[in-house]
Protein backbone atom coordinates (compact mmCIF):
# COMPACT_ATOMS: atom_id res chain seq x y z
CA UNK A 1 0.00 0.00 0.00
CA UNK A 2 2.83 2.42 0.86
CA UNK A 3 4.52 1.70 -2.48
CA UNK A 4 1.24 2.28 -4.31
CA UNK A 5 0.77 5.63 -2.55
CA UNK A 6 4.29 6.70 -3.46
CA UNK A 7 3.81 5.85 -7.13
CA UNK A 8 0.41 7.47 -7.42
CA UNK A 9 0.82 10.67 -5.41
CA UNK A 10 1.99 12.69 -8.47
CA UNK A 11 -1.01 11.40 -10.39
CA UNK A 12 -3.43 12.40 -7.64
CA UNK A 13 -1.95 15.88 -7.49
CA UNK A 14 -2.58 16.27 -11.21
CA UNK A 15 -6.31 15.61 -10.99
CA UNK A 16 -8.26 18.30 -12.86
CA UNK A 17 -10.03 20.95 -10.81
CA UNK A 18 -13.53 21.88 -12.06
CA UNK A 19 -13.72 25.36 -13.56
CA UNK A 20 -17.16 26.03 -12.11
CA UNK A 21 -18.02 25.17 -8.52
CA UNK A 22 -21.57 23.93 -8.04
CA UNK A 23 -21.36 21.92 -4.82
CA UNK A 24 -23.55 18.86 -4.44
CA UNK A 25 -24.14 16.73 -1.38
CA UNK A 26 -26.11 13.55 -0.67
CA UNK A 27 -26.28 10.84 2.00
CA UNK A 28 -25.35 7.36 0.79
CA UNK A 29 -26.67 4.01 2.02
CA UNK A 30 -23.93 3.81 4.65
CA UNK A 31 -25.30 7.01 6.14
CA UNK A 32 -22.21 8.94 5.05
CA UNK A 33 -22.28 12.41 3.56
CA UNK A 34 -20.92 12.39 0.01
CA UNK A 35 -19.94 15.90 -1.06
CA UNK A 36 -18.50 17.16 -4.34
CA UNK A 37 -17.41 20.68 -5.22
CA UNK A 38 -19.10 20.17 -8.60
CA UNK A 39 -21.09 17.36 -10.28
CA UNK A 40 -18.89 14.37 -11.08
CA UNK A 41 -17.46 14.22 -14.60
CA UNK A 42 -15.23 11.16 -14.25
CA UNK A 43 -17.10 8.26 -12.67
CA UNK A 44 -16.15 4.67 -11.90
CA UNK A 45 -19.09 2.30 -11.43
CA UNK A 46 -18.44 -0.82 -9.35
CA UNK A 47 -21.86 -2.46 -9.81
CA UNK A 48 -23.61 -3.40 -13.07
CA UNK A 49 -26.90 -2.08 -11.68
CA UNK A 50 -25.35 1.30 -10.87
CA UNK A 51 -23.89 1.41 -14.38
CA UNK A 52 -27.41 0.96 -15.74
CA UNK A 53 -28.82 3.69 -13.52
CA UNK A 54 -26.09 6.12 -14.52
CA UNK A 55 -26.83 5.52 -18.20
CA UNK A 56 -30.55 5.94 -17.50
CA UNK A 57 -29.80 9.37 -16.04
CA UNK A 58 -27.90 10.41 -19.15
CA UNK A 59 -24.52 10.19 -17.42
CA UNK A 60 -23.10 7.48 -19.66
CA UNK A 61 -20.42 9.71 -21.15
CA UNK A 62 -19.23 10.59 -17.65
CA UNK A 63 -18.46 6.94 -16.82
CA UNK A 64 -14.76 6.21 -17.37
CA UNK A 65 -14.55 2.67 -15.98
CA UNK A 66 -16.83 -0.13 -14.85
CA UNK A 67 -16.95 -3.44 -13.03
CA UNK A 68 -17.12 -6.71 -14.96
CA UNK A 69 -20.56 -7.73 -16.32
CA UNK A 70 -21.60 -4.12 -16.89
CA UNK A 71 -23.30 -5.14 -20.12
CA UNK A 72 -26.43 -3.00 -20.30
CA UNK A 73 -27.00 -0.81 -22.16
CA UNK A 74 -24.74 -1.99 -25.02
CA UNK A 75 -22.61 1.16 -24.74
CA UNK A 76 -21.50 0.00 -21.30
CA UNK A 77 -19.65 -2.93 -22.89
CA UNK A 78 -17.23 -0.51 -24.54
CA UNK A 79 -15.98 0.94 -21.25
CA UNK A 80 -12.74 -0.16 -19.56
CA UNK A 81 -13.23 -2.90 -16.96
CA UNK A 82 -11.32 -1.93 -13.82
CA UNK A 83 -12.74 -4.38 -11.28
CA UNK A 84 -14.38 -7.67 -10.54
CA UNK A 85 -17.18 -7.37 -8.00
CA UNK A 86 -14.88 -8.67 -5.25
CA UNK A 87 -11.54 -7.35 -6.45
CA UNK A 88 -10.61 -3.82 -7.49
CA UNK A 89 -7.67 -2.87 -9.71
CA UNK A 90 -6.67 0.21 -7.72
CA UNK A 91 -3.95 1.31 -10.12
CA UNK A 92 -6.31 1.18 -13.12
CA UNK A 93 -9.00 3.04 -11.21
CA UNK A 94 -6.65 5.81 -10.11
CA UNK A 95 -5.14 6.10 -13.59
CA UNK A 96 -8.61 7.11 -14.84
CA UNK A 97 -8.59 10.05 -12.39
CA UNK A 98 -12.12 9.60 -11.06
CA UNK A 99 -13.88 12.29 -9.12
CA UNK A 100 -16.51 9.80 -7.97
CA UNK A 101 -16.63 6.04 -7.42
CA UNK A 102 -20.10 4.48 -7.17
CA UNK A 103 -19.85 1.27 -5.12
CA UNK A 104 -22.09 -1.60 -4.02
CA UNK A 105 -21.93 -2.26 -0.28
CA UNK A 106 -22.60 -6.01 -0.29
CA UNK A 107 -20.79 -6.64 -3.58
CA UNK A 108 -17.48 -4.78 -3.25
CA UNK A 109 -14.65 -5.39 -0.74
CA UNK A 110 -14.92 -2.82 2.02
CA UNK A 111 -11.18 -2.69 2.60
CA UNK A 112 -10.54 -1.74 -1.03
CA UNK A 113 -13.21 0.97 -0.88
CA UNK A 114 -11.53 2.38 2.20
CA UNK A 115 -8.21 2.40 0.35
CA UNK A 116 -9.83 4.55 -2.33
CA UNK A 117 -11.04 6.98 0.33
CA UNK A 118 -7.57 7.04 1.87
CA UNK A 119 -6.23 8.00 -1.55
CA UNK A 120 -8.59 10.97 -1.68
CA UNK A 121 -11.27 9.50 -3.93
CA UNK A 122 -14.91 10.26 -3.16
CA UNK A 123 -16.93 7.04 -2.78
CA UNK A 124 -20.72 6.77 -2.87
CA UNK A 125 -22.04 3.44 -1.51
CA UNK A 126 -25.39 1.99 -2.61
CA UNK A 127 -27.35 -0.93 -1.17
CA UNK A 128 -30.98 -1.02 -2.39
CA UNK A 129 -33.09 -3.34 -0.25
CA UNK A 130 -36.63 -2.35 -1.25
CA UNK A 131 -37.97 -1.25 -4.62
CA UNK A 132 -38.33 2.38 -3.59
CA UNK A 133 -34.59 2.43 -2.88
CA UNK A 134 -34.03 2.33 -6.64
CA UNK A 135 -35.95 5.60 -6.95
CA UNK A 136 -33.78 7.06 -4.19
CA UNK A 137 -30.63 6.02 -6.05
CA UNK A 138 -31.89 7.84 -9.14
CA UNK A 139 -32.43 11.01 -7.11
CA UNK A 140 -29.06 10.87 -5.37
CA UNK A 141 -27.02 9.87 -8.41
CA UNK A 142 -28.83 12.55 -10.40
CA UNK A 143 -27.59 15.13 -7.90
CA UNK A 144 -24.03 13.81 -7.92
CA UNK A 145 -23.77 13.72 -11.71
CA UNK A 146 -25.49 16.99 -12.60
CA UNK A 147 -28.69 15.30 -13.79
CA UNK A 148 -30.87 16.17 -10.83
CA UNK A 149 -33.98 17.04 -12.84
CA UNK A 150 -33.77 13.81 -14.83
CA UNK A 151 -33.22 11.85 -11.63
CA UNK A 152 -36.30 13.35 -10.00
CA UNK A 153 -38.44 12.65 -13.07
CA UNK A 154 -37.21 9.06 -13.41
CA UNK A 155 -37.78 8.48 -9.70
CA UNK A 156 -41.32 9.83 -9.95
CA UNK A 157 -42.08 7.65 -12.97
CA UNK A 158 -40.56 4.63 -11.24
CA UNK A 159 -42.73 5.09 -8.16
CA UNK A 160 -45.85 5.55 -10.30
CA UNK A 161 -45.18 2.29 -12.16
CA UNK A 162 -44.40 0.54 -8.88
CA UNK A 163 -47.76 1.62 -7.51
CA UNK A 164 -49.56 0.56 -10.70
CA UNK A 165 -48.03 -2.93 -10.67
CA UNK A 166 -48.57 -3.68 -7.01
CA UNK A 167 -52.06 -2.18 -6.84
CA UNK A 168 -53.30 -5.21 -8.78
CA UNK A 169 -52.28 -7.55 -5.96
CA UNK A 170 -55.40 -9.37 -4.86
CA UNK A 171 -56.49 -8.07 -1.43
CA UNK A 172 -57.51 -10.41 1.33
CA UNK A 173 -55.87 -13.51 -0.09
CA UNK A 174 -53.54 -15.68 1.95
CA UNK A 175 -49.92 -14.99 1.03
CA UNK A 176 -48.46 -17.46 -1.47
CA UNK A 177 -45.35 -19.22 -0.14
CA UNK A 178 -42.53 -18.52 -2.59
CA UNK A 179 -39.12 -20.13 -2.91
CA UNK A 180 -36.74 -18.04 -5.03
CA UNK A 181 -33.76 -20.12 -6.19
CA UNK A 182 -30.65 -18.29 -7.31
CA UNK A 183 -28.54 -21.40 -7.85
CA UNK A 184 -28.70 -25.17 -7.50
CA UNK A 185 -25.28 -26.41 -6.36
CA UNK A 186 -25.24 -25.34 -3.63
CA UNK A 187 -28.88 -24.33 -3.32
CA UNK A 188 -28.87 -20.55 -2.86
CA UNK A 189 -31.95 -18.48 -2.12
CA UNK A 190 -32.66 -14.92 -0.95
CA UNK A 191 -33.04 -13.66 2.59
CA UNK A 192 -35.17 -10.96 4.12
CA UNK A 193 -32.97 -7.90 3.58
CA UNK A 194 -32.88 -8.20 -0.20
CA UNK A 195 -34.65 -6.56 -3.13
CA UNK A 196 -36.23 -9.83 -4.32
CA UNK A 197 -37.77 -10.37 -0.89
CA UNK A 198 -39.45 -6.96 -1.21
CA UNK A 199 -40.65 -7.85 -4.71
CA UNK A 200 -42.28 -11.05 -3.43
CA UNK A 201 -43.86 -9.22 -0.51
CA UNK A 202 -45.13 -6.39 -2.71
CA UNK A 203 -46.83 -8.94 -4.98
CA UNK A 204 -48.74 -10.62 -2.16
CA UNK A 205 -46.33 -13.48 -1.55
CA UNK A 206 -44.09 -14.50 1.31
CA UNK A 207 -40.48 -15.51 0.85
CA UNK A 208 -40.06 -18.82 2.69
CA UNK A 209 -36.53 -17.82 3.71
CA UNK A 210 -37.29 -14.23 4.74
CA UNK A 211 -36.00 -15.01 8.22
CA UNK A 212 -32.47 -15.64 6.91
CA UNK A 213 -29.66 -13.17 6.09
CA UNK A 214 -28.94 -12.19 2.46
CA UNK A 215 -27.86 -14.90 0.01
CA UNK A 216 -28.50 -17.91 2.23
CA UNK A 217 -27.29 -21.36 1.28
CA UNK A 218 -30.05 -23.82 2.14
CA UNK A 219 -30.62 -27.55 1.80
CA UNK A 220 -33.38 -29.38 -0.05
CA UNK A 221 -34.87 -30.64 3.20
CA UNK A 222 -35.37 -27.04 4.38
CA UNK A 223 -37.15 -26.15 1.16
CA UNK A 224 -39.45 -29.17 1.41
CA UNK A 225 -40.18 -28.43 5.07
CA UNK A 226 -41.26 -24.88 4.25
CA UNK A 227 -43.58 -26.28 1.56
CA UNK A 228 -43.51 -23.60 -1.19
CA UNK A 229 -46.51 -23.13 -3.45
CA UNK A 230 -44.40 -21.37 -6.08
CA UNK A 231 -40.77 -21.75 -7.13
CA UNK A 232 -39.01 -19.12 -9.21
CA UNK A 233 -35.50 -19.82 -10.50
CA UNK A 234 -33.11 -17.37 -12.09
CA UNK A 235 -29.90 -19.21 -12.95
CA UNK A 236 -27.12 -17.67 -15.00
CA UNK A 237 -28.85 -17.01 -18.32
CA UNK A 238 -31.41 -14.39 -19.19
CA UNK A 239 -32.75 -16.54 -22.02
CA UNK A 240 -32.64 -20.16 -20.93
CA UNK A 241 -34.73 -21.83 -18.27
CA UNK A 242 -32.29 -23.66 -15.97
CA UNK A 243 -32.61 -27.41 -16.34
CA UNK A 244 -32.35 -27.87 -12.57
CA UNK A 245 -35.64 -26.06 -12.00
CA UNK A 246 -37.58 -29.14 -13.10
CA UNK A 247 -35.76 -31.35 -10.60
CA UNK A 248 -38.37 -30.26 -8.07
CA UNK A 249 -40.80 -32.55 -9.89
CA UNK A 250 -39.09 -35.37 -8.01
CA UNK A 251 -41.35 -34.37 -5.12
CA UNK A 252 -44.84 -34.69 -6.63
CA UNK A 253 -46.58 -33.81 -3.34
CA UNK A 254 -44.91 -30.39 -3.16
CA UNK A 255 -47.61 -27.71 -3.69
CA UNK A 256 -45.46 -25.90 -6.29
CA UNK A 257 -45.15 -29.15 -8.23
CA UNK A 258 -48.82 -30.06 -7.90
CA UNK A 259 -49.83 -26.72 -9.38
CA UNK A 260 -46.98 -26.74 -11.93
CA UNK A 261 -45.85 -23.40 -10.54
CA UNK A 262 -42.18 -23.72 -11.51
CA UNK A 263 -41.08 -20.57 -13.29
CA UNK A 264 -37.91 -19.07 -14.73
CA UNK A 265 -37.27 -15.34 -14.64
CA UNK A 266 -34.29 -13.57 -16.26
CA UNK A 267 -31.80 -12.80 -13.48
CA UNK A 268 -31.01 -9.32 -14.80
CA UNK A 269 -34.65 -8.33 -14.25
CA UNK A 270 -34.64 -9.14 -10.54
CA UNK A 271 -31.06 -9.37 -9.35
CA UNK A 272 -30.02 -5.95 -10.63
CA UNK A 273 -31.15 -2.79 -8.89
CA UNK A 274 -32.04 -0.93 -12.08
CA UNK A 275 -35.09 0.35 -13.94
CA UNK A 276 -35.51 -3.15 -15.37
CA UNK A 277 -36.51 -4.34 -11.90
CA UNK A 278 -40.01 -3.13 -12.75
CA UNK A 279 -40.16 -5.74 -15.51
CA UNK A 280 -39.07 -8.41 -13.05
CA UNK A 281 -41.60 -7.23 -10.47
CA UNK A 282 -44.40 -7.46 -13.02
CA UNK A 283 -43.46 -11.06 -13.83
CA UNK A 284 -43.25 -12.06 -10.17
CA UNK A 285 -46.67 -10.53 -9.50
CA UNK A 286 -48.13 -12.45 -12.44
CA UNK A 287 -46.70 -15.74 -11.17
CA UNK A 288 -47.90 -15.16 -7.62
CA UNK A 289 -51.38 -14.16 -8.77
CA UNK A 290 -51.58 -17.27 -10.96
CA UNK A 291 -50.57 -19.49 -8.05
CA UNK A 292 -53.08 -17.77 -5.75
CA UNK A 293 -55.86 -18.22 -8.30
CA UNK A 294 -55.03 -21.87 -8.90
CA UNK A 295 -54.73 -22.65 -5.20
CA UNK A 296 -58.06 -20.96 -4.53
CA UNK A 297 -59.86 -22.94 -7.22
CA UNK A 298 -58.26 -26.26 -6.23
CA UNK A 299 -58.73 -25.79 -2.51
CA UNK A 300 -54.99 -26.15 -1.69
Amino acid sequence: MRRLLTCLTPLLLSLPIPLSANPVEVIDDNGNTVALSAPAQRIISLAPSMTELLFSLGAGEQIKGVVAYSNHPPAARELPVVAQHDRLDLESILALQPDLVVAWRSGNPRAALQQLRDLGITVYVAEPVIMDDIARQLERLGELTGHAETGQQLASDFRAQLQEITSDTAPGTEAVRVFYQVWHQPVISVGGAELINDMIRSCGGVNIFADLPPGPTVDIESVLLRNPELIIASGSSNDERPEWLDRWRRWPDLPATIGDHLYHIPPDLVQRHSLRALQGLRQICQYIQQAADDDSSSGL
